[in-house]
């Protein structure tokens, strides 16, 4: 998410009238109502994105002939969702149509569209979630406007001071979770140590890793590197819990180092944009290479099984979505470019969140460590009475006091 996305997401969020008469506060546990037959069930974005509804639709569909434990409810413009239905075979159990009279387009200001978009797809699709009917809700729309409109609807878990959008990348070993990718231009300390949490609890949970190794993006592997924000967060994720293993350099990223890897947003963002453009590159000169004669197109006829698995290690359709950690529910956010494959991969990766209860896991790990964020408080107050004595002041009240 841009710098201007994320001021207009805190707009939307005070400047948004409150959902009930109720004064906000702190996340009430929900309770889903799925269907007794215990299936996920997942709302669905059927109009965000570049190429919905079509491959919206495509993707659910996809999605149901490989997981029969899935429910989906799309939720977009009733007639054009079941005219995009029309042309496929499926369940009508498993896949069902929630209308929504409004659409956020990608071009809009969250702020703007949260606030006044109340009947959009993104707007009741998180409604849903809230009200217990669904268990997640992905779209391939706004970004910003998906952020803002979980932070308002249904707010942080307990104990998480901002969500983070997090994204699997592939590295030598395998894959390594980036977050903040976006949601956060900037962060504190204590945002850095959330995220570390929450990554390691997703990449276990989700991604399937035992003991996953956290590193904290820095400028060296050393300590005293970075600034004072990464120092401070540095020495809170190392008297964690997690598998924190230290600073890592933006050159061992890909090395498959660690399998978490936290930073602000800004820079998330930043590694993630340039991580796709070079991507592409290499993708373009492969193909030069390849096409440019006689023997390059010998040469890719032998190669072919592995330049196909590279592209498929590189496709981010094969992970499809990444969850917004630290919202009181399980939402999803694909990439604007999405097609079926994609979608439905993002179902998977939804339904899977949800079975593994990975949001009940982070407030138990946050539980674990909450002591580290009371010291870090006891030891700022420390320092501070400590700069007061020094020059002078608070003298006055300790004489008083004695």
């Amino acid at each position: 998410m841009s710098e201007d996305q994320n001021k207009a997401a805190d707009e939307a969020i005070d400047k948004s009238p409150p959902e009930s008469a109720e004064e906000p506060g702190p996340a009430k546990p929900k309770e889903s109502e799925r269907a007794e037959d215990g299936k996920v069930v997942v709302a669905l974005d059927a109009m965000g994105g570049d190429n919905a509804p079509g491959a919206i639709v495509e993707g659910a569909v996809q999605a149901l002939e490989v997981m029969d434990d899935l429910k989906i409810v799309l939720v977009g413009n009733e007639q054009v969702v079941k005219d995009e239905l029309a042309k496929w075979e499926y369940d009508e159990r498993a896949l069902t149509v929630k209308h929504a009279d409004q659409v956020i387009n990608m071009d809009e200001s969250p702020s703007s569209a949260v606030r006044k978009k109340r009947k959009s797809s993104v707007h009741i699709g998180m409604k849903l979630v809230d009200e217990g009917q669904v268990d997640a809700f992905i779209s391939a729309g706004n970004t910003g406007a998906v952020m803002a409109a979980a932070t308002l609807i249904l707010r942080n878990l307990e104990g998480i001071d901002r969500a983070a959008i997090a994204i699997t990348l592939p590295t030598q070993k395998g894959h390594t979770v980036l977050l903040d990718a976006g949601a956060n231009v900037v962060c504190k300390a204590t945002h850095l140590y959330q995220f570390g949490i929450m990554g390691s609890i997703y990449a276990q949970y989700v991604l399937g890793d035992k003991l996953p190794r956290v590193g904290l993006l820095a400028i060296g592997e050393e300590n005293i590197k970075g600034n004072e924000t990464t120092r401070e967060a540095l020495e809170m994720l190392t008297r964690s819990s997690i598998n924190f293993v230290g600073n890592t350099e933006a050159k061992l990223l890909y090395r498959g180092v660690a399998d978490v890897v936290v930073c602000d947003g800004f820079t998330g963002n930043i590694t993630l944009k340039i991580s796709e453009s070079m991507a592409e590159m290499v993708g373009l000169f492969m193909k030069d290479m390849f096409t440019r004669n006689l023997r390059g197109k010998l040469s890719y006829a032998m190669l072919k099984p592995f330049v196909e698995n590279y592209k498929k290690r590189m496709d981010h359709s094969e992970v499809g979505g990444a969850p917004l950690l630290g919202i009181d529910g399980a939402v999803f956010i694909s990439h604007g470019s999405s097609g079926p494959k994609s979608i439905k991969n993002a179902l998977v990766g939804a339904r899977k969140f949800v079975r593994e209860n990975v949001n009940d896991h982070i407030s138990e790990s946050l539980a674990q460590n909450e002591d580290i964020l009371s010291q870090l408080q006891e030891k700022r107050g420390g320092l501070w009475d400590q700069m007061k004595r020094k020059i002078g002041l608070g003298a006055g009240d300790e004489q008083e006091s004695q």
